[in-house]
C-alpha cells in the first residue's frame, strides 16, 4: 500500500498596495486630459484677454479710469491678473470649474460604474480620497496660473503700463517696482488657490454622497447663491463671518499700500476650516461606502 501525499493549499498572497506615485500620475493624466478640463483652461485664458481689450477700448474712450478695481487697470497692466482672478472668483467661474472636477472625481466614477473597481482595488479609502483631492487641487492651481500668467501678459501688451520700471500703481496711489508687483500678483494667486481648495473640498464631500455629478454642481452653485442672499440681509450680519464667499472681495487688498493682511488671513483660515470639514465628510462617507 502506497502512502498518499497530502498537499495543503498555499496561502492566498496578500494584496500589495499600489504605489502612491503611480496613483497620482494616473489621476493627473485622467483629470488634465479630459476635453472639458482643456476647454475650461481655454476659457480661463480667454477671460483676461477679453478684459484687456475691453478695458483698453473703454479707457481710450473715457480718457482714464473712473474708479474701482477694474477701472484701475487702465494704463496699469499688472493689475489685470488680480482683477481677472477677482472677477472669475466672484462670478463663480473658477468655483464652477473646480466643482466640475470634484463632481467627476467621485460621483462621476459612480455614474460610470467604475467606483466599484476603485473600492475593490488595493488602495485604502484614505489614499483614494487623497488622490482625488490632489486632482481637484491640480485643476485649481493650473486654472489660477493660466489666468495669472495670461493676465500679466495681456495687461502688459494690450493695456500697457504707465507706472514705470514694469511696476504698478496701487489703489492707495503709490507706485511699486516690478519685483513687488509680481509678488502681489503671486499673493493674490496663492490666496485664490486656498479659496478654491475650500470649494473643491466641499464639492468632494457632496460628490461622495451622490451618484449624479450634476447634483454636485447644483448644490455648489445653489449654496453660493444662498450665501450671497444671506450676506445681503442686515439682520444676519452675525452669520457673515462663517460664509465663505463674503470674504472674496478681500483679493483687492493685495493692491493697497501697505498690504492689509487681516482680511486675507481671516478668509484663508475660514477656507482651511471648510477644507477640513469637506474632506472629513468625504473620508467618512467613503470609509463606509459599499463596493
Amino acid at each position: 500500500m502506497t502512502a498518499t501525499t497530502v498537499t495543503t493549499p498555499s496561502a492566498t498572497p496578500a494584496r500589495t498596495a499600489a504605489p502612491l506615485g503611480r496613483l497620482l500620475r494616473s489621476e493627473l493624466r485622467l483629470v488634465l486630459r479630459r476635453p472639458r478640463t482643456l476647454v475650461i483652461f481655454g476659457l480661463f485664458a480667454l477671460l483676461p484677454v477679453v478684459m484687456a481689450i475691453g478695458i483698453a477700448i473703454a479707457g481710450a474712450r473715457s480718457g482714464g479710469p473712473n474708479g474701482g478695481l477694474i477701472a484701475s487697470v487702465v494704463g496699469n497692466g499688472l493689475v489685470l491678473p488680480v482683477a481677472a482672478l477677482g472677477l472669475a472668483l466672484t462670478l463663480l467661474l473658477l468655483p464652477l470649474g473646480v466643482s466640475m472636477t470634484a463632481a467627476d472625481a467621485l460621483a462621476g466614477e459612480a455614474a460610470h460604474g467604475t467606483m466599484r473597481g476603485l473600492l475593490l482595488a488595493p488602495v485604502s479609502r484614505l489614499r483614494l480620497v487623497g488622490v482625488k483631492a490632489v486632482g481637484v487641487l491640480a485643476v485649481a492651481l493650473l486654472a489660477v496660473a493660466v489666468i495669472s500668467l495670461v493676465g500679466a501678459l495681456a495687461g502688459t501688451i494690450i493695456v500697457g503700463n504707465s507706472a514705470g520700471d514694469g511696476g504698478l500703481l496701487t489703489l492707495s496711489g503709490t507706485a511699486v517696482g516690478a519685483g513687488e508687483a509680481i509678488g502681489r500678483v503671486a499673493l493674490a494667486a496663492g490666496w485664490t488657490v486656498v479659496q478654491l481648495g475650500a470649494v473643491g473640498a466641499v464639492a468632494l464631500a457632496v460628490s461622495s454622497l451622490t451618484d449624479h455629478p450634476l447634483v454636485v454642481l447644483a448644490v455648489l452653485l445653489g449654496g453660493a447663491i444662498m450665501f450671497g442672499v444671506l450676506s445681503a440681509i442686515p439682520a444676519l450680519d452675525w452669520l457673515q463671518p462663517y460664509l465663505l464667499i463674503t470674504g472674496w472681495p478681500a483679493i483687492a487688498d493685495v493692491l493697497r499700500d501697505p498690504v492689509p493682511l487681516d482680511a486675507l488671513a481671516d478668509t484663508s483660515l475660514k477656507a482651511v476650516c471648510y477644507v477640513a470639514i469637506g474632506l472629513g465628510i468625504a473620508l467618512t462617507r467613503m470609509g463606509t461606502r459599499d463596493a
